[in-house]
């Protein structure tokens, strides 16, 4: 026996961008959430983080969590703001995580309003925090750990399991079945999938079938270069060393920060380049770092070796900058050092002020080793911006900006054509997600051409009934009730 109404899919974030992961599934009377993120990037896209949820936040039963990255958790306090009261579901080191980021995410919050009161530039008055940290502990109070591969089942006609995912550290795809008896319905989500042969986390997991996937494709127009990414390290490490200036690294605290500071003690360890002074400057980087140590678990072949011979994620001079006034005084060095710190789009943290001091140096080096969404300061340096602004002042760019694409956690176009070649049968549809419109587009193309597969891109808002006839997409509902 079928339920009488087959599942439906929300598209709430996510759709034509790569941020603001927000999909939600209603199924036999209830409703529940994948993803929670944030909008990052263009201000019109930032504006979104404003607007009421378009579902009431009380109904929604729970929230199935991919992992920590804020483009996919960093709503959840204004979640729990709005009513929201069920549990959150991650994983274990998820959980570590997202304290780290939520709480670092809220304290930005209210700093940045604190600011905009004390000199007035804000066209609110008072100008107000997304949340607070007060917001964050509360939706840190909801969090339900789900281990990897343990099938958890909240209610009637919901089951998930959790899978790695590679990417950062927790991160996991989500097999789900929804609805019961003849009308259930497979939906995978990937989340945010990972790379093939990183160091430090284990591998993607590959999955045979669904009847749904919705697929992230920030990289689908793209692959990340066959040059491996120790290889460009060594390079800009060597480059930056001979013209004696700093070399700033804008790195993302989770994820980023543990692999730059692996390839970098390696590279050290293989005398491919000098040890030089390395600054880790981000508390958070720092306690991140801590936590991939403390989940042996999830690490890969490699790490565990490396574990055994020493620190794999610290270099020979090393040092973790703790309070502002240590940060201040690297301002006052002379290279040649390096500096790793947030945020990996120079948005935010501690590289501002690096990059305020140094960025009119012609001898500094400034490295990205991320992906740079459109809006972002980091986007605006990698595309060749003479002057920024930051910190109140335009400054100007006279130092060598570079850029190593190999870095990325994401899996690339062909990484993301590998894992889906694990699949013993097609999805009815494959959803792409989470990446700008001509990312998606060029892998839906590669997609059918490749597997003679279904796939559809939707748009923010759009609904669709997850049965065993796929209908297109539908606009959600207006209101507060998508769907």
């Amino acid at each position: 026996m079928s339920d009488p109404q087959p599942p439906r899919l929300a598209f709430l974030g996510a759709a034509g961008t790569v941020t603001g992961s927000r999909h939600l599934v209603e199924v036999g009377g209830r409703a529940v959430l994948f993803d929670c993120g944030l909008f990052q990037g263009l201000k019109a896209l930032r504006r979104m983080n404003w607007q009421p949820f378009p579902y009431e936040a009380g109904r929604i039963a729970g929230v199935v969590l991919s992992h920590a990255h804020l483009d996919h958790s960093g709503w959840l306090p204004r979640l729990v703001k709005e009513g929201f009261r069920g549990p959150i579901w991650c994983t274990p080191p998820t959980r570590d995580l997202l304290r780290l980021l939520l709480l670092d995410a809220a304290a930005i919050q209210e700093e940045e309003a604190a600011h905009a009161n004390r000199h007035r530039w804000s066209r609110h008055d008072p100008a107000l925090p997304l949340f607070t940290r007060e917001d964050a502990e509360r939706a840190l109070d909801r969090v339900e750990v789900v281990r990897f591969d343990h099938l958890e089942e909240p209610f009637p006609g919901l089951s998930f399991r959790y899978a790695r995912a590679g990417h950062i550290l927790g991160a996991a795809l989500v097999e789900a079945w929804l609805g019961s008896g003849s009308g259930q319905v497979k939906l995978v989500f990937t989340g945010d999938l990972g790379r093939y042969g990183l160091p430090i986390l284990r591998d993607p997991v590959t999955v045979a079938e669904a009847d749904h996937l919705l697929l992230e494709s920030t990289y689908g127009d793209r692959d990340h270069g066959d040059e491996d990414p120790g290889d460009a390290l060594a390079r800009e490490v060597r480059a930056a060393a001979a013209r004696g200036g700093m070399l700033l690294i804008p790195a993302f605290a989770v994820g980023r920060t543990q692999e730059v500071l692996w390839h970098l003690r390696e590279l050290e360890e293989q005398r491919r380049i000098p040890k030089l002074p390395v600054f880790l400057d981000s508390p958070m980087a720092r306690a991140a770092t801590q936590a991939y140590a403390a989940h042996a678990s999830e690490h890969d072949d490699e790490m565990r070796l490396a574990a055994r011979w020493g620190e794999p994620l610290s270099t020979a001079r090393f040092d973790v900058v703790e309070t502002r006034d240590e940060s201040r005084r690297i301002n006052g060095m002379k290279g040649p050092a390096i500096v790793v710190a947030g945020s990996g789009m120079a948005t935010g943290g501690r590289i501002l002020h690096h990059l305020r001091q140094r960025l009119p140096d012609p001898s500094c080096t400034v490295l990205f080793v991320g992906y740079q969404a459109a809006g972002t300061r980091g986007r605006l340096l990698v595309d060749g911006a003479a002057e920024v602004k930051m910190l109140g002042e335009v400054v100007p760019v006279r130092a060598r900006i570079a850029r190593i694409s190999s870095f990325s956690a994401h899996a690339d176009a062909s990484g993301l054509l590998r894992w889906l070649g694990g699949f013993v049968r097609p999805p009815r549809t494959t959803w792409l997600v989470h990446g700008e419109p001509e990312a998606s587009r060029a892998l839906r193309v590669r997609i059918e051409r490749e597997l003679g597969w279904r796939v559809r891109i939707p748009d923010l808002g759009d609904s669709v009934e997850l049965d065993g006839i796929v209908a297109e997409a539908e606009p959600a509902a207006p209101g507060r009730g998508a769907g």
